[in-house]
């Protein structure tokens, strides 16, 4: 059941990714200014980079029953929805208080690293 999620939630993801970089590049040009298009591109790489960690995720909830892999997963989503969503949201409104809550995504998805480091280490 958590594989199926993880690598459903992984897909979704990367169709996003690559949907929000194409809009950045062809939508955004010339409409937010170049300091803002870089925030839109870090936010774009980072949720593709932890869409691959979803990937892996859902692969390796397939064969180790681990609640680190589970939380790994839950992580790596939340931390896409508080980085990336965070960065998008500031890259067009340039609200303040909004970059304030990426940092809270950069270290849930450094959990999320530590406890899938772990449970690979553990249990492969």
């Amino acid at each position: 059941m958590m594989m199926k999620l993880f690598l459903l939630i992984g897909v979704v993801n990367g169709f996003l990714a690559v949907a929000l970089g194409a809009f950045g590049a062809h939508g955004l040009e010339g409409k937010i200014s170049a300091k803002a298009l870089s925030i839109w591109e870090k936010a774009v790489n980072y949720q593709m980079f932890h869409t691959m960690a979803l990937l892996v995720t859902g692969i390796l909830a397939g064969k180790i029953q681990s609640t680190g892999i589970m939380w790994a997963g839950g992580l790596f989503t939340a931390g896409i929805v508080l980085f990336s969503g965070s960065l998008y949201a500031y890259a067009i409104w340039g609200s303040k208080f909004l970059a304030m809550i990426t940092p809270f995504g950069g270290v849930t998805f450094l959990i999320g690293w530590i406890l899938l480091g772990y449970a690979v280490v553990k249990y492969l």
